[in-house]
């Protein structure tokens, strides 16, 4: 029988044996390991189909404030609004605790606001109050009845009570429901529909 040249069976049978006895040894070792790698693989199984928990929405400001929360002016607005108002020219935020800033002081003097937040914003060219109050549940009934009389305009959707008015450059904007109170004077510059998308961030 020929033989391959440089091949010593007396090397190559020992080293067989050695190479067989490794690997059976490297099987052995991995024995212990199967029920794991088992259990992995049907755990990453049941995860992806498993199906995934919605996630929890967060707090509107109204719901804030009825839960005895804080408000703040960050709090009231949309990323989207927020960063139309702070980009505006010379934008300046000023928050307070002030008094509503509208004109309707009659309807104010009646609400008897208890003020969340006044968010005062000044701009190169005009600027803009809004104040969100508590207020007793049946201010809105009489905010249509005394706004209404002062000029404005009002309507009832969706249990909100809703009044504007604009006099020359100012735009007042009043929206109550749930026993709070939100108030916009625009002046000079109207963002598009701020106190509707103010509005749908407040009571969601």
């Amino acid at each position: 029988m020929a033989r391959t040249g440089g091949r010593n069976s007396w090397i190559a049978v020992p080293a067989g044996i050695l190479c067989a006895a490794v690997v059976a040894s490297l099987v052995w070792l991995a024995l212990p390991m199967v029920p794991v790698a088992v259990a992995w693989v049907g755990d990453t199984l049941r995860s992806a189909t498993a199906p995934r928990p919605e996630a929890t929405p967060a707090q509107t400001p109204a719901q804030t404030a009825a839960d005895g929360g804080a408000i703040d002016c960050r709090t009231l607005y949309a990323d989207d609004l927020w960063n139309e108002l702070t980009w505006r020219e010379g934008s300046l935020l000023d928050q307070s605790m002030a008094a509503p800033a509208t004109a309707a002081t009659a309807f104010a003097d009646a609400a008897a606001p208890d003020v969340l937040v006044t968010c005062t914003w000044r701009f190169d060219s005009g600027g803009i109050v809004t104040t969100l109050s508590k207020v007793d549940a049946d201010a809105a009934t009489i905010a249509e009845a005394a706004l209404a009389g002062d000029g404005f305009s009002c309507r009832t959707a969706d249990g909100a009570t809703v009044c504007d008015r604009t006099r020359g450059a100012v735009l007042e904007e009043h929206t109550l429901r749930d026993g709070l109170w939100l108030v916009s004077v625009e002046t000079a510059w109207h963002p598009d529909d701020y106190g509707r998308r103010l509005d749908h961030t407040v009571w969601g």
